[in-house]
């Protein structure tokens, strides 16, 4: 039977923002992991500390205090080329709203982040084709579409696909159909579900939806920047 690795964790993690008498605490002393092909949920209201959470998984936030661990690395006592390094090692992100560029066409927005990731990580092997994976996610007929040519769903598809050409291990994803509506928003959670079960990568969600939550193998309950439970489904 394989044994199934931590792959990156949070220990007594507290992360402040802004200077004076009043300091907000988006994260006090949490504590979280997620292994190998592990698909987790981040459930709580706005302002709860989900994003946060998933920035300082990803190494975009550094924390006050307390250590953060990817793939055996101390991520937490690097500095921001380091830590950019170590992303390309395998953390990708899908946020609200896909945030593509602009004036790039879809192919290009995958084909960006396929090269960024390469040159973050040195080089070696050749990336996966942006045409492929744009395929994959059933853009085919779309590669020479900007943004503003696609619609909610479509472009939420290319964010996906542009997460896939880091070759993740870790997919963070922030509120994946906040801007969906149901329907779609359902059809992109099922493409999300259905790559991570033919590539293995693990996933993190943040959300406020209980529905989104419910689809996760166990769901982490965040309040006021700490873990308030825990729910299994799987």
């Amino acid at each position: 039977m394989a044994v199934v690795k931590e792959l990156a964790s949070c220990r007594e993690v507290t992360v402040s923002y802004g200077v004076g008498a009043a300091p907000v605490t988006a994260l006090s002393e949490v504590d979280f992991e997620i292994r190998e092909g592990e698909r987790v949920a981040l459930f709580g209201p706005s302002g709860s500390g989900k994003t946060t959470l998933l920035h300082v998984l990803g190494g975009l936030v550094t924390p006050n205090r307390g250590e953060v661990i990817w793939r055996g690395a101390l991520l937490s006592t690097l500095d921001a080329f380091a830590r950019g390094r170590e992303r390309a090692r395998g953390i990708a992100f899908v946020f609200q709203g896909a945030n593509l560029l602009p004036t790039f066409t879809a192919y290009e927005n995958v084909a960006f982040a396929a090269h960024a990731s390469d040159d973050r990580s040195g080089g070696g092997e050749s990336g996966p084709d942006p045409a492929e994976l744009l395929a994959l996610v059933g853009l085919h007929a779309k590669l020479d579409a900007l943004p503003g040519e696609l619609s909610g769903g479509e472009s939420q598809r290319v964010a996906i696909a542009r997460a896939l050409a880091q070759r993740p291990a870790l997919l963070l994803c922030d509120e994946p159909t906040g801007h969906l509506d149901s329907d779609t928003g359902a059809r992109v959670l099922d493409l999300i579900a259905a790559l991570q079960a033919e590539f293995g990568f693990a996933q993190v969600s943040a959300t406020h939806d209980p529905d989104v939550a419910a689809r996760a193998e166990r769901a982490v309950g965040l309040a006021d920047g700490r873990i308030t439970g825990e729910e299994r489904f799987s």
